[in-house]
């Protein structure tokens, strides 16, 4: 595997932020109460986390040390302030829901993590792929984790907008009564908690089966 190809990968499986690193676990459990939630703020995150990470790429030899966090954070603020306005004007409606979250971008480990880890020490075209990794294994994530809250707890999917289709696909039975924990507090850990164990588990496998 190429080096390109190991760091857009990284982010999807080996380094995934949250269910390797477990950055980012306030939207992650707050917003998954829906698979379009889900999906929306993971592209918002990946927006910003691709813009700041550029930005800090091009200008990371001019940042004096002593004051790179506050430059970064500044970056940071500014790309989120710009996904906030464009998602309130295009897609008002999810603007709407996940309300304060959104600006709470700006205080996302994974962003400045990438800021500080990655894109401080690497070129443009290296930055940008780690940071399109990262924010697409994080997407994907809170998206999966939307969708199972969502499917258990509502009997809903937002994607489709029609539970018919969920009966079709034998993901419910007319009969099936929502299992309401799913979309409350509680249930983000639960699921969660299962994502992470199979994802430790898959690996565990993995490393068995190598040795």
């Amino acid at each position: 595997m190429s080096k390109s190809s190991n760091i857009l990968s990284r982010g999807l499986w080996k380094e995934n932020p949250v269910l390797v690193l477990l950055l980012g676990m306030c939207p992650t459990l707050a917003v998954t109460t829906s698979a379009y939630n889900g999906l929306g703020m993971g592209v918002a995150t990946l927006a910003v986390l691709l813009g700041s990470n550029i930005f800090v790429s091009l200008i990371r030899s001019l940042i004096p040390k002593k004051v790179r966090i506050p430059c970064y954070i500044v970056v940071i603020a500014t790309f989120v302030t710009l996904v906030d306005m464009i998602l309130e004007a295009f897609v008002n409606n999810l603007h709407s829901s996940l309300g304060l979250f959104i600006p709470l971008i700006v205080v996302n480990c994974i962003i400045l993590g990438r800021a500080e880890a990655f894109a401080s020490k690497n070129t443009l075209g290296r930055s940008a792929l780690d940071a399109v990794g990262m924010g697409l294994g994080f997407t994907l994530t809170l998206f999966a984790l939307g969708s199972v809250r969502e499917i258990l707890g509502n009997g809903t999917w937002t994607l489709l907008q029609y539970q018919e289709i969920l009966i079709q696909l034998r993901l419910l039975s007319k009969s099936t009564d929502p299992i309401l924990v799913m979309i409350l507090p509680p249930g983000a850990f639960i699921a969660l908690g299962f994502f992470i164990a199979g994802m430790n588990a898959i690996v565990a496998r993995k490393k068995s089966k190598a040795a």
